[in-house]
Parts: C-alpha cells; structure tokens; sequence
C-alpha cells in the first residue's frame, strides 16, 4: 500500500530502461575487474609467492603469518572495545549534562564539546600519548589509544544522544513528571531509552568508526593488525595483498557489528508490538 502511494509502479518502459542499466553497470565493473587483475598480474601480484603466506595453509609462513595476525587482531577488538564503552557512558553523560544542566554550566559544556569535536582524532592520540606521562600518568600503550578515541568519539556520541533526547515528544517528560517521577527517574527509564532506540543507526555507525580509527595506533606503535601488518609486508614484501587482508579483517568486524545493530534494533521492535499486543490484550480482557 505504501509503494503504490508514494511512487508509481514502472512501465515497460522503465522496466527495459532499468534492466539496460543493470547490464551496462555489471558489463563496466566486470571490465574494470579484468583491467585490474591484469595489471596485477603484469605486475607479478597475482603469485603465489606473494599470496601463498595468506591463502595456502601448505605454505610455512601461513601459521606464523595467521598468528601473529590473531594477536594483532584481538589487540584492535580490546582498544576498540574499551573505546566504544567509554565513549558511550561519557557521551551520555555529557549529553545528560547537557539537556538538564544550568545556563552557564551548558555553555562550558558546549564548549568543551565543540572543541573536541575539532579536534583531528590522530592529534587526540598523539596528545594523549605525549602530554599524560608528563602528568605521571605513565600507562601501556592501549591506554594512550583508548583515552584519545574516547575523547574524540565521546563528544561525538553526546551530540547524537542529545539529539535523540530533544527528538522526543515533549509529553514523555511531562507525564512522567505529572506522575511524581523525579527527574533522574524520568532520563532513566523514559528519556534515553526513547532516544538510544531511536539514534540506534547513528550510534551504530559512530561505533564503526571507533573500531577503523583504532588503526592510528600504529603511530605510536600500538600493537595492533595493521602495526603486525606492516611488520609482515617488511619480510614478505606483499604490500598489496596484506593490506588487503587487513581490509578484509576491517570489513568482516564492522558488517557484523552491523547487523547485530540490525538484530538488536529488529529485537526492540519486536519488543515494542509485543508490549501493545500486551497491553490491547488487557483492554479488551477488562472491557470483557
């Protein structure tokens, strides 16, 4: 019923239209492909030299490699994983602040998060790595790489919440208010939850950037997939084909943080028909 209001159902026209464009697109990128294969392999990229260690479990430096891989990889989930829980208690919290604060104590808020969110996240790691041990904070290296994506991201995430909280209904608030709630009650158990289902999307796509910007840690030589996969590509001079695997690892780790946004958003959903299904149950039970 909603495609037949908001748009037209195509024509034969369109249709032949639609399905030359599908071909001319497959038959450009199939192109595009053989192009690049073909200078890949004129370039001597396509070996099995240079992509034995990564493909062929027969090859001796193909468990070293996956290894030494495998560490590098649970190094980046750790770093990314203290960053996204971080991020996201001190972005609410800033967001919180932000809504239900004073006039003069909101403007230091916006402040603060209007310079953090200027702040290139490579210069916010490189800051922290540098200027903390001055202060005797002297701690490992994930640290340095957790503090500098938890500032970056954090000011990021509060904005999105914030936004999610001003997008609310004015009348969530007040009737909770109107039924004696205070007003930490009414943030808790109204107000985020509202907003955390509703900016879900957002988050989720903020929280793939935490996990891809854990990759500047080589810079100050965290040691992480892409650190480990520089030191591969030094002895098995393969840069095109490690680098792809590192992407490939990149993308695998944010498709399934993707869909178990999808999941958990599906799972809400779900929560929420069944909790009216509920609810219009007991009506009609009552009205009975």
């Amino acid at each position: 019923m909603t495609n037949s209001v908001l748009y037209e159902a195509p024509g034969p026209a369109a249709k032949r239209r639609a399905v030359v464009l599908s071909v001319v697109v497959c038959v450009v990128l199939a192109a595009v492909l053989a192009w690049v294969l073909y200078t890949l392999g004129a370039n001597d990229q396509l070996t099995a030299e240079k992509w034995g260690p990564l493909i062929d479990p027969t090859d001796g430096t193909f468990v070293p490699l996956w290894t030494l891989m495998g560490t590098g990889l649970a190094n980046t989930l750790l770093a990314a994983a203290l960053a996204m829980v971080f991020s996201l208690l001190v972005g609410t919290l800033l967001a919180v602040s932000r809504v239900v604060a004073a006039r003069w104590y909101r403007w230091a808020i916006v402040g603060v998060v209007e310079l953090l969110r200027g702040v290139p996240v490579v210069i916010a790691v490189f800051f922290a790595s540098r200027v903390l041990p001055t202060f005797g904070l002297d701690m490992s290296v994930m640290w340095y790489l957790v503090i500098g994506l938890t500032v970056y991201n954090s000011v990021i995430i509060a904005e999105i919440v914030r936004a999610g909280i001003q997008s609310l209904p004015r009348g969530q608030g007040e009737a909770a208010y109107a039924i004696g709630m205070r007003r930490s009650q009414v943030l808790r158990t109204v107000l985020l939850p509202q907003a955390f289902r509703a900016m879900l999307p957002a988050l989720i796509s903020q929280l793939v950037v935490v996990v891809k910007d854990t990759s500047l840690g080589f810079i100050i030589t965290y040691v992480d997939v892409v650190r480990l996969g520089q030191i591969a590509i030094q002895n098995l001079n393969n840069p095109i084909q490690m680098y792809l695997a590192v992407g490939v690892l990149f993308v695998v780790i944010n498709y399934a943080l993707s869909r178990a946004a999808v999941y958990t958003e599906r799972r809400l959903s779900q929560g929420r028909k069944g909790g009216g299904t509920t609810a219009r149950a007991a009506q009609a039970q009552a009205a009975e």
